[in-house]
C-alpha cells in the first residue's frame, strides 16, 4: 500500500484521492497480480486508463472525475458486471484530500451490496434462447468445435444463473468467482461439464434453465429499437 500511494503522489500530486482495490486489496493475489489503482482529480488528464510497471509491480491506473466514475459505474450497471463500483467500493483508501475518498467508497460499496437490476422479460427470453441454441449446437459437436461451444454455454449459463438470481455478473475468472461465491456445486458442475465428454454439461445447463421456464425456440420474439 505504501509502495501504491507513493506511486499516487509522484504521478498526481494534486489529486483528491485514490484507492487500491483488485486482488492485492482482496487479499487474494498471485505472483501475477497487479496494483489497481483508481484516482479522483478535479479535471484533465482525467479521464485515462493506462498500463505501467513501478518497482517490479505491474500497474494498472484509472484516473478519473467523479463525473466519469459516475459514467463508468452506469455502464456497470448496465452490463451488471461491478467493475467500476469494485474497484472503488472494494478497495483500501490510499489518500483522500476532501473526504471524497470515504464518502465515494461507501457510494459504490452500497450499489455492489444493492445488487444489479433485475432482468426484463427480453432480457430473460434472450439469454434463454441463446442457451437453447448453444446446447442444439453442442449436441452434434465433437472435439475442438465442441470444446469451443461449451466454452461460450458455460459462460451463457453463469450469466443466467447469477442474474436471473439478482447477483452480479462477470468476465473470464472473474464470471468463474461470481458463480463459486454464489453456487459452489453449481460452479463445479459447470465446469465439470465443460471438461467431460459426456451430457454433463448439458444436464446442469438445463438444471439452470428449469428455474427460468426451460429450454426456448418456438415462440421467441424480439423487437429491434433503430
Amino acid at each position: 500500500m505504501d509502495l501504491a500511494l507513493q506511486l499516487v503522489q509522484e504521478l498526481y500530486p494534486d489529486a483528491r484521492a485514490a484507492w487500491l482495490g483488485g486482488s492485492v486489496a482482496r487479499g487474494d493475489a498471485t505472483s501475477t497480480s497487479d496494483l489497481d489503482i483508481t484516482v479522483l482529480l478535479d479535471g484533465p488528464p482525467a479521464p485515462i486508463r493506462k498500463s505501467l510497471e513501478y518497482a517490479d509491480w505491474p500497474v494498472e491506473l484509472f484516473v478519473h472525475t467523479e463525473k466519469s466514475l459516475r459514467y463508468f459505474a452506469d455502464k456497470d450497471q448496465a452490463r451488471r458486471q461491478p467493475t467500476m463500483m469494485r474497484l472503488v467500493g472494494e478497495s483500501v483508501v490510499l489518500l483522500d484530500t476532501d473526504g471524497s475518498g470515504a464518502r465515494l467508497q461507501q457510494e459504490y460499496l452500497a450499489e455492489v451490496v444493492a445488487g444489479p437490476k433485475p432482468l426484463s422479460g427480453d432480457e430473460l427470453g434472450l439469454l434463454r434462447y441463446t442457451i437453447t441454441n448453444l446446447l442444439d449446437d453442442l449436441s452434434d459437436a465433437s472435439g475442438d468445435v465442441r470444446l469451443a461451444i461449451a466454452a461460450v454455454l458455460w459462460q451463457e449459463a453463469a450469466r443466467l444463473l447469477l442474474t436471473g438470481a439478482g447477483r452480479w455478473s462477470g468476465t473470464g475468472k472473474g464470471l468463474l468467482r461470481e458463480v463459486a461465491a454464489y453456487d459452489k456445486a453449481q460452479a463445479a458442475a459447470l465446469m465439470d461439464g465443460v471438461r467431460a465428454e459426456d451430457d454433463r454439461l448439458v444436464v446442469a445447463v438445463d438444471h439452470i434453465l428449469d428455474g427460468y421456464g426451460g429450454r426456448l425456440f418456438a415462440g421467441f420474439e424480439l423487437a429491434a429499437t433503430i
